[in-house]
């Protein structure tokens, strides 16, 4: 029972030992404590403390979680748990904790701010990563692989001035060696380029464009099949999808699975182009196709959503047979 007397006197010996820094003899009376009333946070909470200023950062971690059990609704052990954890370099964990805590209490502000000072370092730890293996990506001479890691690092720092200077060396050898690897590509090639281009800044409309060019071109030259073929009509997909143009996402994607009637990503596409189109048996069938394939191939976000689409799409076609009647 909370409030027991006994306990709290430990707790109150336990409080006059951490005022005078005898943070062991702390611990050991705030046992006391909870070996008589486990169901108070409090207890927990002060023998975490006590491990903190003794760096014991396993055991203020198993403190803080015994304070959450005796009480889902403290959210200082919540606090304190983060605090084990950061110090323990576990940031994932910590940043879980600070998340439980904030469902609990969303204004509490030690635990936004340390949220914030730790997506921050967490942020400067991506860059720092991404940075180094640039560094060793153009040891290697990867100039591309180098330059791809240096924008995953804009990204998230942009103007940091390490990433400039790093940028300063690489973008300018990058460029020339992307200069002489587009000088060497066919028409076909350059549009299909010029498309990827264009569907990056969403220009969609100028990247089916240059998507139909492509496609026009390897037609002429009876490539119709070709890889090339296949992944301009796949991104041509894309953009159709965008811009709500459900015919064209069907055709391309067909086009697609005529070569290779196993790719899933057409199969996804067509299936919601026909649920777009209100072919929902189509779409179904689509959808069924896809839950058939071996879940490694497919992969969670697909079957996930291919799962929502079959119950869906099963629940319209009944509606439909039944309106039919």
């Amino acid at each position: 029972m909370p409030g027991h007397p006994k306990a709290e006197a430990f707790k109150a010996e336990g409080n006059k030992f951490f005022k005078n820094g005898d943070y062991k003899s702390a611990i050991a009376k705030y046992k006391d404590a909870t070996s008589i009333n486990p169901n108070d946070p409090a207890y927990w909470s002060n023998m975490a403390a006590c491990y903190e200023k003794l760096s014991a950062y396993d055991e203020m971690e198993e403190a803080s979680r015994s304070c959450i059990k005796a009480d889902k609704s403290f959210v200082k052990g919540y606090f304190r748990l983060a605090t084990a954890l950061k110090a323990k370099n576990d940031l994932d964990g910590c940043i879980k904790a600070l998340e439980s805590g904030l469902a609990v209490d969303s204004s509490n502000a030690d635990l936004k701010k340390m949220k914030k000072d730790l997506t921050e370092l967490q942020r400067g730890e991506n860059v720092a990563a991404y940075i180094r293996k640039c560094e060793e990506q153009m040891a290697n001479g990867q100039i591309a692989e180098a330059y791809k890691s240096l924008e995953l690092a804009s990204r998230l720092d942009a103007g940091n001035p390490d990433i400039e200077r790093m940028m300063a060396k690489v973008k300018p050898k990058f460029d020339r060696m992307e200069t002489q690897r587009r000088s060497n590509l066919s028409s076909d090639e350059v549009h299909k380029e010029r498309g990827d281009d264009a569907f990056k800044n969403a220009q969609f409309e100028v990247a089916v464009d240059h998507y139909s060019k492509c496609l026009d071109g390897l037609k002429r030259s009876g490539k119709e099949h070709s890889d090339l073929a296949m992944k301009a009509h796949s991104n041509r997909a894309a953009c159709y999808k965008q811009i709500s143009n459900f015919d064209g996402v069907i055709e391309d994607c067909t086009a697609v699975l005529e070569v290779d009637p196993e790719n899933v990503k057409a199969l996804v596409r067509r299936a919601q182009a026909f649920e777009g189109v209100e072919r929902y048996r189509f779409a179904l069938q689509d959808v069924k196709t896809v839950l058939a394939m071996p879940y490694a191939k497919v992969g969670k976000a697909n079957v996930d959503m291919c799962n929502m689409m079959q119950h869906r799409l099963n629940r319209t076609v009944q509606q439909l047979k039944a309106g039919n009647c």
